[in-house]
């Protein structure tokens, strides 16, 4: 009689592990979230973030990282202010500062302002922008920290390239327009 059971309990086992099987998936995942994503809903639906909370918003009083704040603001009071802001870059690295400005000078710069920074770039010739000026032009009175402060917030129909470059890349630019006055004015 206990065998009769044993057999009957086999056979029932067989049964409905044979009709639980399915070929699509497997029948037993080790990690089944691995196999198988969450999908989770908008970030309004989900209970995991405090009520009105976006994601991915930065705590309060932090800096991105390879940005710094300028303190100046973006007025033309800030900008004749900013005529006096020296260049925090380190003068014992002068070549690398002047060698990374270039490349990021060639990247963003050239198209208008030109390789020479005699505002004559593959767009003015096409005549596609007009008016941009030469680095040399005596009216502009441009430094280093008039240049920053135009590359932070741009001016005119130029438009910032602080979301394109870091602060440092910025002040590299920026002395390398310098290097490109000097060398128009000579």
């Amino acid at each position: 009689m206990n065998s009769f059971k044993n057999i009957v309990l086999a056979l029932v086992l067989l049964v409905v592990t044979a009709s639980c099987f399915d070929e699509r998936k497997p029948n037993y995942q080790y990690m089944p979230n691995m196999y198988e994503a969450v999908g989770y809903e908008t970030y309004d639906e989900v209970n995991f973030l405090p009520a009105n909370t976006e994601a991915l918003t930065p705590p309060a009083n932090t800096i991105n990282r390879g940005w710094l704040p300028y303190e100046i603001e973006n007025t033309p009071e800030g900008k004749e202010l900013s005529r006096t802001n020296p260049s925090p870059l380190d003068s014992l690295q002068r070549d690398e500062n002047l060698a990374a400005g270039k490349a990021m000078y060639d990247i963003y710069c050239t198209i208008c302002h030109g390789a020479k920074g005699n505002g004559q770039g593959t767009l003015v010739q096409r005549e596609k922008i007009l008016g941009v000026p030469s680095y040399d032009d005596a009216a502009r009175n441009i430094t280093v920290g008039s240049t920053f402060h135009v590359v932070q917030y741009g001016l005119n129909s130029m438009g910032s390239y602080a979301s394109q470059m870091n602060t440092t890349e910025m002040w590299q630019v920026s002395e390398y327009v310098m290097q490109l006055k000097e060398e128009l004015t000579n």
